[in-house]
């Protein structure tokens, strides 16, 4: 039992990533922040150059005047300028020569780099960025020969992952012990140094964590394979011949099980733990991630039919009668409203520089606590607005109020959320269940009554608002905003507005939204008797 414990901890390739969280934005910054560097470092190559330019110079002047000199050695110190000249230079020149070699060149750069270093993403941001690729290779169904060669949809800079790219892909899934992912990874990363892509990483590495994560999955077979392999370009990697010693240790001992039943137990073992339950699992995950690809929408051409596009007045708002609102019918049950040019380009451009300084990784509202607190199912940065902040924000408020006929007075502030490249909001609801009866306790405005979406950009792929329950899709679409109901008139809640913020795969989505509470509502929207009206 001793000596297989110790096995184990010899087949376990130690990780050297850091386990951390990524909140996505827009970093359009850092784009510049790299531009200012490279221009730095240009400055410096060039002053770097001038300098060599001139000990070249000196050297050649220098290298001519010697070989002269070494000829006639007597006559050439006889000539008393010569001597003097010779005199200065080893006294003098030589000694500037010496300085100039000397002279730090790189104290510009350096100190650029020190002051914008402090812009940089750190190891957490690494990590996150690389578990949203994964995240969003699971969601759009991709696979990593696709997102290696970067050919995803609506790209306008097509870019390239190394295989040491991969492999730090694979490292990260591995620090995660998600070995499905790291075999994925490290199986490209393989691939692309068969191809004969020239490389910092080597097979053995490679091989290393790719047979291990195999064996973690139950593939004893390929994991054996794999470890051979390895051990044939290194013959003296000790973790991996520690590993072939137990691996067919294993294999001889379900040799001496009943065969047949052994062989039966282990393919079904395999299948379910390589096709296994993710950490993450959501039983609702596979709607959502088909949802989110454009796949399995329930809406059926008869129900499509009875689905229509109006001009909506605001019930005779003067506001809205000579220009009434352009309102279309996306969903039926729940009913979910989207409305056309109800934002113009001028406001979403306010609303984003408001909220820019202030975004901030998302909260959600924890259950148990009532109080605002980060989750990993929520990845975006967000700011709230108030009304009294700028005019715009409390026209917008008003326009909610006017076409909704809802009280905004009781209603949060405006959110302005962004989600970048993996940004995303699993499957949630917007109301409070019965099981968390203090969820808005603080506000005291009652449970949220309906939620109003604005989309204020195009998003290039990906970044849809899905409703697994009922196998609804709504896309993206800058300067339209989305409308429905989170209680039924009653009050009791719509679990049929579950939704979710599927990841953005391509491009950058900024969205802000308005949750409309209770209270307030009493004579706009009357109860009914019947619970589920």
């Amino acid at each position: 039992m001793i000596w297989c414990i110790l096995i184990i901890g010899i087949l376990l390739p130690q990780s050297l990533a850091h386990p951390g969280f990524f909140t996505s934005i827009q970093k359009i910054y850092l784009i510049h922040t790299e531009k200012d560097l490279v221009t730095s470092l240009k400055d410096y190559i060039k002053a770097e150059e001038d300098k060599l330019e001139q000990i070249k110079k000196w050297a050649e002047k220098l290298d001519q005047l010697t070989s002269t000199a070494t000829k006639d050695p007597e006559g050439f110190v006889g000539h008393p300028v010569n001597a003097f000249k010779l005199m200065k230079r080893l006294n003098t020149e030589w000694s500037e020569l010496e300085n100039l070699i000397l002279k730090d060149m790189s104290d510009g750069f350096i100190s650029n780099l020190t002051i914008q270093r402090q812009y940089f993403p750190n190891d957490e941001d690494q990590v996150g960025a690389a578990k949203a690729l994964l995240r969003l290779q699971d969601t759009y169904n991709l696979d990593t020969d696709t997102i290696s060669k970067g050919n995803l949809p609506g790209v306008k800079h097509k870019s390239f992952l190394t295989a040491e790219d991969c492999f730090e892909l694979g490292k990260v899934a591995y620090t995660e012990a998600d070995y499905y992912h790291t075999e994925l990874w490290m199986d490209q990363a393989l691939r692309q140094l068969d191809e004969g892509e020239v490389s910092t990483i080597d097979k053995v590495s490679v091989l290393d964590y790719l047979s291990y994560a195999v064996y973690q999955q139950g593939d004893l077979d390929k994991a054996l394979l794999l470890t051979k392999k390895l051990l044939e370009l290194d013959p003296e990697h000790q973790r991996a011949n520690g590993n072939l010693k137990y691996f067919e240790y294993i294999m001889a001992k379900e040799k001496d099980v009943n065969k047949s039943a052994s062989d039966e137990q282990s393919d079904q073992k395999t299948t379910m733990k390589k096709k296994g339950i993710a950490v993450d699992y959501l039983p609702e995950r596979q709607k959502y991630e088909m949802l989110c690809r454009g796949e399995g929408i329930k809406m059926t051409p008869r129900r499509q039919k009875k689905l229509f596009c109006r001009y909506h007045d605001g019930n005779r708002n003067p506001k809205f009668i000579l220009a009434p609102a352009k309102q279309e019918d996306e969903w039926d049950k729940p009913r979910i409203i989207r409305f056309h040019d109800i934002i113009s380009d001028a406001e979403i451009e306010i609303v984003k520089d408001l909220a820019k300084p202030r975004l901030s990784r998302a909260t959600v509202h924890d259950p148990e606590t009532g109080k605002l607190t980060t989750a990993q199912y929520r990845v975006s940065k967000s700011a709230w607005l108030s009304g009294y902040e700028d005019p715009v924000v409390s026209r917008i408020n008003m326009r909610i109020q006017d076409l909704t006929g809802l009280d905004v007075s009781t209603a949060e502030e405006l959110q302005v959320a962004n989600y970048g490249v993996g940004g995303q909001y699993e499957p949630h609801f917007d109301f409070a269940r019965k099981d968390e009866p203090d969820a808005f306790k603080e506000l005291g405005t009652g449970n949220r009554i309906a939620t109003w979406l604005f989309y204020m950009s195009d998003v290039s792929a990906g970044g849809a608002t899905v409703f697994p329950e009922v196998g609804a899709s709504v896309w993206p679409k800058k300067g339209t905003a989305v409308f429905w109901y989170n209680l039924f008139a009653s009050g009791e809640g719509d679990y049929s507005t579950r939704h979710a913020a599927c990841p953005v795969l391509v491009g950058n989505k900024w969205v802000s939204n308005k949750w409309l509470h209770e209270r307030g509502q009493e004579f706009r929207r009357p109860c009914t008797l019947s619970e589920l009206e």
